[in-house]
């Protein structure tokens, strides 16, 4: 996605100080080593000089930027120029999948310095769940960066399936587990861990993670992330803003029926999406794979004609195991619609990047997108 394309102007108003510091921490995030000069600051947020020095010298107070050396100008004196201080804090991102967790910890970059996996049973209940994930947060935390007083994390983004409320990081009936409908997933970790939490969908955290690595696209301000593993379900970036819907129940899409009468589902529905999709890949033959496909490709194509995206993602462990037969089935599928509907040519179907770490890195930037102004995040709970 075009950075350009996103509002960077600030405000001259203290009680906006820390959309304007979120600003100047963004530029200084994207200019990375190289970094960047206080003028240049001023003109790409429309801040007076004055206001980012005084922004700029809070952000080296707290120990998230330093100078980094001169760069010469087109007239008078060399500018000093300013980076970001990767290192100077650190997010957790844990992704609760019905059979496995995995955990990250990230710098504010984004990288990850420390990962962690272990299996997990989703249907052992809340008090087994919370306990193994905090013996992960606890390992991973004291496998990161050696600094003094151990790595100092912001929060922790928590990915699982859903459907649940971001808002308010309550699950509602995961489809399987009936057990977790209306658990406060949220505030039961931030009490366990000490730490801010913040609860969104598996796709929903694959999607922020993957619209923040597409800004320098300008092609693509639109697309659907779709995520089919021991689910199906689907994250929706709509004009370069996740997008969750009112009540944060947007991009269940493998619920959609598309066979009356199918095969019933967990959900309670016969012929969705997922029940077909996981029907067909049953066996592991490579004529399910193909079925599997050609389902999912239905699937996507419905989701392209009713919001007229820019692209398709394809993600998750059953995508990864036959990439190129999901990648060309669905496409295929997107092909033979756009022939039949004569509107140009079809919007280009990927493998999303990041592989099997794309949730979880994605669940880190719960906590870090904020930080930048990027997002529309829930205020986490707990500590802070």
């Amino acid at each position: 996605m075009n950075s350009d394309a996103r509002p960077t102007a600030g405000a001259n108003l203290a009680a906006l100080r820390g959309h304007n510091a979120a600003l100047v921490l963004d530029l200084l995030r994207t200019a990375g080593e190289h970094g960047i000069s206080r003028l240049e600051l001023a003109e790409r947020t429309g801040l007076t000089p004055q206001a980012v020095s005084k922004i700029t010298a809070r952000l080296r107070g707290d120990g998230l930027a330093v100078e980094a050396g001169r760069r010469a100008s087109t007239g008078g004196k060399p500018r000093t120029v300013l980076r970001m201080v990767a290192g100077a804090g650190h997010a957790v991102g844990l992704h609760l999948d019905r059979d496995e967790l995995r955990a990250v910890l990230t710098d504010l970059a984004g990288t990850v310095v420390a990962c962690r996996r272990s299996p997990l049973d989703l249907g052992a209940g809340a008090d087994a769940v919370l306990a193994a994930t905090a013996r992960e947060v606890d390992a991973l935390l004291d496998a990161g960066p050696a600094v003094e007083g151990g790595p100092s994390a912001l929060g922790v983004g928590v990915a699982v399936p859903g459907p649940l409320d971001h808002a308010g990081g309550v699950l509602h009936r995961v489809t399987g587990f009936p057990q977790w409908d209306g658990f406060p997933l949220r505030d039961a970790l931030a009490e366990r861990l000490g730490l801010p939490v913040v609860v969104d969908k598996d796709t929903n955290a694959a999607a922020l993670g993957l619209a923040l690595a597409a800004e320098s696209e300008p092609a693509v301000r639109s697309f659907a992330y779709l995520h089919l593993g021991t689910g199906l379900g689907a994250g929706l970036v709509l004009d370069g803003e996740l997008y969750r819907g009112a009540r944060t129940g947007a991009g269940e899409f493998g619920h959609q029926v598309i066979q009356l009468d199918g095969p019933l589902c967990g959900c309670g529905n016969r012929g969705c999406i997922e029940a077909l999709c996981l029907a067909a890949l049953a066996d592991g033959a490579p004529e399910g794979v193909r079925e599997a496909a050609r389902v999912l490709g239905e699937g996507a194509g419905n989701l392209v004609s009713l919001l007229d995206i820019d692209a398709v993602l394809l993600g998750g462990r059953a995508v990864a195991t036959a990439q190129e037969q999901f990648v060309g089935g669905v496409a295929a599928v997107l092909d033979a619609r756009a022939r039949r509907e004569g509107c140009g040519p079809a919007i280009p179907v990927r493998a999303a990047p990041g592989g099997a770490t794309l949730v979880v890195e994605g669940a880190a930037q719960l906590i870090l997108a904020p930080l930048f102004g990027r997002g529309n995040e829930a205020a986490p709970a707990g500590p802070r």
